[in-house]
C-alpha cells in the first residue's frame, strides 16, 4: 500500500541523539487510514532496558525499528510495513489500542490445528 504522508509531531530538528531516541509519527495510507506508531533506534530499546533495569523489552505498542532517525530511514521501514495492505501497519496499532479487536480463540483454534500438524509430521505422518 502506497505511504501518502508522513508527519512528525515533533520535528526532527528537535530531536538530539538522532541514534539513541525515538520520535511518534503520524502515517497516511491511500486507503484513508491514519496509524500513529512510534519509531525507535535499536540503541534507545537497550537505553530502555537499561533505565528499567530489564534485560528484555516489555511487550508495549511495538516500535518501528531503525538504526538512526532519519526522514530517510523513516520512510523505507514505513514504506517496508505497508507492502501489500499494510498488514502489520494496521495490526500493531489497532492491537495496541484495543486487544478486544484480534479474535484470540480464532488464533488458539489456528494454534491448535498447527500444534496437531507438527506432532504428525514429527512422527513420521
Amino acid at each position: 500500500m502506497k505511504v501518502l504522508n508522513i508527519s512528525y509531531p515533533t520535528p526532527l530538528s528537535e530531536i538530539s541523539k538522532k541514534d539513541d531516541n525515538n520520535i511518534d509519527i503520524f502515517i497516511e495510507l491511500e486507503d484513508g487510514s491514519t496509524i500513529t506508531a512510534v519509531v525507535s533506534t535499536a540503541q534507545n530499546l537497550i537505553t530502555r532496558m537499561k533505565e528499567d533495569n530489564v534485560n528484555f523489552l516489555s511487550p508495549p505498542q511495538p516500535d518501528i525499528i531503525v538504526s538512526t532517525l532519519t526522514e530517510e530511514n523513516i520512510k523505507k521501514a514505513v514504506d517496508e510495513y505497508a507492502i501489500g495492505d499494510a498488514f502489520w501497519l494496521k495490526l500493531l496499532y489497532v492491537a495496541s489500542l484495543d486487544k478486544s479487536v484480534i479474535d484470540m480463540d480464532r488464533i488458539n483454534q489456528y494454534l491448535s490445528q498447527l500444534k496437531k500438524l507438527n506432532e504428525e509430521l514429527l512422527n513420521g505422518g
